[in-house]
């Protein structure tokens, strides 16, 4: 089967399910009834109409209750159909009775073809059906053929009807399927939406619970380092401020975390954006630099004057503080960081480096910091490069367009 054939098969039963039009036991039984009517309707006009041919005898009304009994199978076969009856009604006009009495069961079966099939089988079907009855009505004489001129008339309409209405369904079949494409489309946007906006809220909580509790590890070491070094020479001031380092810390994670997954409440799409609150930005990172200088790092932070967009600044401000985590955890001690922020051209250089000694830390589970990092550049169309120094430390390099190419999650 074509796909023109498919279509038309297709079409139609769309057409019929969404309109609410019955099945196809309903359908037989409206057939039936209808063929009924149009029988009926014959058995009025052979009582009314008695100058086109003697009333039908025995043979004649056989043929006349064969003709309607075909007729209920129009829809399934219209084809079929109309090749019946040409036999059937062909074999009851030659009995030369009421030639008006099968006009209803007639152009019936054409309509069904015009409207059922392709144009090409009306036009095939209406120059046979007119061909043969021009040639028998005009072998009887002039006068016969005129009035078949008449009724040739009738078959062209009906034919031009079926086709208007075949047309009329497959183009309201084209928009109940653009509609149904359009709201499939939605539903896959919808998802897609869903699926990016779960990969940023994980990745924003991996940032976020890696950094506070890499800080809150160093500051509770320190504290316990002070504790135990010295006991008789007890320093209650630098204890009570690694504590309090260790409370601050996390009641900077709890808010943030509240932001971030307030985006999971929100119920309704319009407020999306009000429910993620503010992204985080360059405005942060003196904050992420204090945070690392308490966990006992050196950090020499450098950030240019720039109006980034708030998609840009939360993935720079992602970036340095998974960057500024990994030192803390992995560099070692008397570390000393430098976090610098430049504009060249349209893009924001994000560069951080350490002297420690991370890169000979052997790594026995593999994380998610460096993918995340080069997720967060790659949501705004950026580059990220991260590794050893050729002179020791670690090094993690951003270029990030002031013109994102694409926002992926954070959009």
């Amino acid at each position: 089967m074509d796909a023109r054939t498919l279509s038309d098969v297709v079409r139609p039963r769309l057409v019929e399910r969404v309109a609410g039009m019955p099945g196809p036991a309903g359908r037989l039984r409206t057939d039936v009834l209808f063929a009924l009517v149009m029988f009926a309707s014959s058995g009025a006009v052979v009582g009314v109409v008695r100058d086109n041919g003697e009333p039908p005898g025995a043979a004649g009304w056989t043929l006349l209750v064969a003709a309607h009994v075909v007729i209920v199978w129009r829809r399934r076969a219209p084809l079929g159909v109309m090749a019946a009856l040409i036999a059937i009604l062909m074999s009851y006009h030659l009995l030369d009775v009421n030639h008006t009495a099968p006009m209803a069961v007639s152009m019936c079966a054409l309509y069904t073809v015009a409207s059922r099939r392709r144009p090409l089988y009306a036009v095939l079907v209406g120059a046979s059906v007119l061909t043969v009855m021009l040639s028998l009505k005009f072998s009887e004489g002039m006068a016969e053929g005129a009035e078949s001129l008449r009724i040739s008339g009738w078959i062209v309409a009906f034919l031009l009807l079926g086709v208007y209405v075949r047309m009329h369904r497959q183009y309201v079949a084209s928009v109940l399927e653009r509609a149904v494409r359009a709201e499939r489309t939605r539903e896959e946007e919808a998802r897609r939406r869903v699926a990016e906006e779960r990969l940023r809220v994980a990745r924003d909580l991996h940032d976020l619970l890696a950094h506070s509790i890499t800080l809150v590890g160093v500051q509770t070491s320190v504290a316990a380092h002070v504790l135990t070094a010295d006991p008789d020479r007890l320093d209650r001031a630098a204890v009570a401020k690694a504590l309090d380092d260790v409370a601050e810390t996390c009641r900077n994670a709890r808010g943030e975390l509240r932001a971030t997954l307030e985006v999971l409440r929100s119920g309704a799409e319009g407020d999306e954006d009000e429910a993620r609150g503010p992204l985080p930005g360059l405005d942060g990172l003196s904050d992420l630099a204090e945070a690392a200088r308490t966990a006992g790092a050196d950090v020499d932070l450098s950030v240019a004057a720039c109006d980034a967009p708030p998609v840009v600044g939360a993935a720079a401000y992602r970036i340095v503080q998974e960057a500024l985590t990994n030192a803390v955890r992995h560099a070692g001690p008397g570390l000393t960081v430098r976090v610098a922020v430049r504009v060249a051209d349209t893009a924001l250089n994000v560069t951080v480096t350490d002297d420690g000694v991370g890169a000979e830390v052997p790594s026995h589970a593999p994380g998610f910091g460096l993918v995340g990092m080069r997720e967060r550049a790659r949501t705004v169309g950026g580059t990220l490069e991260a590794g050893p120094r050729p002179d020791g430390g670690f090094m993690v390099s951003a270029v990030l367009p002031l013109v994102p190419v694409s926002l992926g999650g954070l959009t």
